[in-house]
């Protein structure tokens, strides 16, 4: 059966290859400099988990947003690219991303710990239901095209990630051989520290956003992971650490030898 889905597989993808033109899957990965450091083996094998995550995902416009096949390819190569060294299964149980223009404000219940419900009205530039979409602001994934630690794309799909074996709590299912006692000591350190920092004023290279809850810190820094590797393991390097792991990629490692291609 593992021969029989694998050659399924590849006449699915030789479908997919064919319906898009190279020259804007090139177009499109120039315009991502998140990219840059991934060997062409690996950008080959990016894009075609981009190809079939675009088969298994609609990608629906929202408030008359245009989603133009670019558009919908620069989405989706970053959405893989956590998932490189894991899997399109990592992204199973759920089936749509939403695109709107810009921020969009979701108006819902929503119940605090102490039972108290109100209805919530605040922007947002992305967000993460649990076996439910992704929803995305086109604007904020523009924005987030300059590898300077802002991904939405990647926060979101983080918050994926996490959500695979319940409700986002900054801790995904571990792989056999990593110890969620680290784990946990490992994050909830950082987190406090970062909080401590953050509650003295202190202009912190990690997004401040970092400190809403450990579910925040494991989205923003696997951004961070991604986009700016260097910052993150200056900052945390046990962080960095037990994510290199998680995600079984080295960004750090890897523009290293971009660099001594050069």
């Amino acid at each position: 059966m593992g021969g029989l889905t694998a050659w399924w597989q590849e006449r699915v993808l030789e479908r997919a290859r064919a319906s898009v033109d190279p020259h804007d899957l090139a177009r499109v990965r120039d315009a991502l400099p998140l990219l840059e450091d991934l060997t062409e083996e690996d950008m080959q094998r990016l894009a075609d988990l981009a190809l079939l995550f675009l088969r298994d995902k609609r990608l629906d416009p929202a408030q008359g947003l245009e989603l133009t096949d670019a558009m919908r390819l620069a989405i989706a190569l970053q959405a893989c690219l956590p998932v490189l060294e894991l899997g399109l299964d990592w992204y199973r149980g759920w089936y749509a991303v939403i695109v709107y223009p810009e921020e969009f404000v979701p108006e819902r219940e929503v119940m605090g710990d102490d039972g108290v419900v109100w209805t919530e009205h605040e922007a947002k530039s992305g967000e993460a239901w649990e076996q439910g979409p992704v929803i995305l602001s086109w604007a904020d994934v523009e924005a987030g095209m300059e590898r300077d630690g802002y991904n939405v794309v990647i926060h979101e799909l983080a918050h994926k990630l996490d959500m695979r074996d319940g409700a986002a709590n900054g801790c995904p299912p571990l792989h056999a051989g990593m110890s969620p006692k680290v784990w946990a000591e490992t994050f909830s350190a950082a987190y406090e520290d970062l909080c401590r920092r953050v509650d003295a004023d202190e202009d912190t290279p990690i997004d401040p956003y970092a400190t809403e809850s450990p579910a925040e810190f494991f989205a923003v820094v696997s951004e961070c992971f991604f986009e700016l590797p260097d910052l993150l393991h200056r900052e945390y390097p046990q962080v960095y650490d037990r994510l290199k792991a998680f995600y079984r990629q080295d960004p750090l490692a890897r523009a290293g030898r971009a660099a001594d291609t050069l």
